[in-house]
């Protein structure tokens, strides 16, 4: 249930609530909810975030914080196509280089289908950075506070049982967290709970770091009642989100409020712990059977955007018509000082691609490269047909990856991603490659108007 005026959380948190520190429950392992399909923590090379991430650009910046938290988070993809999510933090922050990597690796052996887990992290000079699992389908604050802007045609609110699916799929989250010894979670909120490609609500990793500040730690998990919440006295009828009326109960929805009251203790002894939440919540549940995607309103990851003709193109690897359309969409973002001898490689291996003699048009635009003098996403998306053509698709692979680097939201090398990794026999992630340029390429078709 949400609240009037700030709409908060599912039930009656307020989207700047900072969760109860809440008290560990007897440990007895539920271990329903953990994955083996996320790989082991592992540290990563500055090098390697920032070829991921196109150089930090801007385009893949996905969250940003104020002067209080001063760290950004980016959209990335891995050389294996597993897409992640890079916080990187101020380089102020973390000045103990030992203690960030004993926290990142400690939250970093957690694995859990309710969590947003911790992939790995980056210690690099005064860089401090995390990465975690991409969550495509936004946060819990998005969809409950700015669904319009985020979804122009969402018209409806989150409804009822959705919300009472994310409160039940958090408080899983900290009883697992909880049982693993990580009971203390800083700033939860709404922008703390994001959705998978399936719609399911997760809690994200990074608020299980400790902040740290001058080598010393902080805890910001201090119990914080919303001012709303006081003036209304507990009155359901002034806690509820009036766009939610007549879908639940009184029962129910007095249930929740006696919950979150309970949540709200200034006291932590008397705060639930997170095994008894669950025990709660559970039989509240509605409409169990429907995926959460539906509930949601949101598109499955097993459905996408129609494929235009180079979309098909690629997605049935028919690198005829690949090279067609490559001649003819000419060049894109082009960037540098081409001097004549420069010139006359690119020339000369446009002349090559033109004639399909493509052995030749791989050497003459490796010496184009190789100058570097100009930036070319372009001769990148056209070398890595041509090592198409003539089966080198790991080669082709790698300059689909960088022309993307170069462009990020172009289309076209996600597509030849998609072309070469299922070349390679990489079948799921060619599929995640084709919606991507299935996505940027309606994005791009949104704005342009084509």
């Amino acid at each position: 249930m949400g609240c009037q005026g700030s709409k908060l959380m599912p039930c009656c948190w307020d989207s700047q609530f900072k969760a109860a520190v809440l008290e560990a429950p007897d440990i007895e392992n539920e271990e329903n909810n953990e994955v083996d399909n996320v790989p082991a923590f592992r540290e990563f090379t500055l090098e390697q975030l920032k070829n991921a991430t196109s150089g930090f650009a801007v385009e893949n910046i996905v969250s940003e914080h104020g002067e209080k938290a001063p760290n950004v988070v980016y959209r990335g993809k891995l050389e294996n196509h597993r897409r992640i999510a890079v916080k990187r933090f101020n380089r102020m922050a973390w000045p103990d280089s030992r203690q960030f990597l004993e926290e990142a690796r400690s939250v970093g052996q957690l694995r859990n289908n309710r969590l947003a887990n911790l992939l790995g992290c980056c210690c690099e000079g005064d860089e401090r950075l995390l990465v975690a699992e991409y969550m495509p389908n936004e946060t819990l604050a998005k969809h409950l506070f700015h669904c319009k802007a985020y979804n122009p045609r969402e018209t409806q609110p989150m409804k009822w049982a959705m919300r009472l699916r994310v409160v039940l799929y958090l408080a899983q989250a900290l009883e697992y967290c909880t049982n693993k010894g990580r009971a203390l979670y800083h700033d939860l909120n709404a922008y703390r709970v994001l959705f998978d490609e399936d719609g399911n609500p997760r809690l994200s990793t990074f608020g299980l770091m400790k902040n740290s500040r001058d080598g010393k730690s902080y805890s910001t998990n201090l119990a914080f009642t919303p001012p709303e919440y006081l003036r209304t006295d507990r009155n359901l009828q002034m806690l509820t989100d009036s766009c939610l009326e007549g879908q639940f109960s009184d029962n129910d929805g007095t249930e929740l409020v006696r919950l979150a009251s309970r949540c709200l203790q200034y006291e932590p002894r008397e705060r639930p712990n997170p095994k008894s939440l669950v025990a709660a919540l559970t039989p509240l549940q509605k409409e169990t059977e429907v995926p959460s995607h539906v509930l949601m309103g949101i598109p499955h990851s097993a459905s996408f955007t129609p494929l235009s003709p180079v979309g098909q193109a690629c997605s049935r690897g028919d690198l005829t018509a690949i090279h067609e359309i490559l001649e003819n969409l000419g060049y894109k973002d082009d960037e540098g000082v081409v001097n004549e001898e420069t010139l006359n490689s690119k020339k000369k291996g446009d002349a090559a691609f033109r004639q399909k003699d493509f052995k030749e048009a791989i050497e003459c635009y490796t010496q184009f490269i190789d100058v570097g003098t100009m930036v070319s996403p372009t001769i990148f998306a056209r070398r890595s047909l041509c090592f198409l053509i003539n089966d080198m698709p790991q080669e082709a692979l790698n300059d689909a990856m960088q022309a993307q680097v170069i462009s990020p939201v172009w289309h076209i090398a996600s597509y030849l991603q998609a072309t070469a990794l299922a070349a390679l026999g990489m079948e799921n992630e060619s599929q995640t490659a084709l919606k991507e340029g299935a996505t940027l390429e309606s994005k791009r078709s949104s704005v342009t108007g084509k």
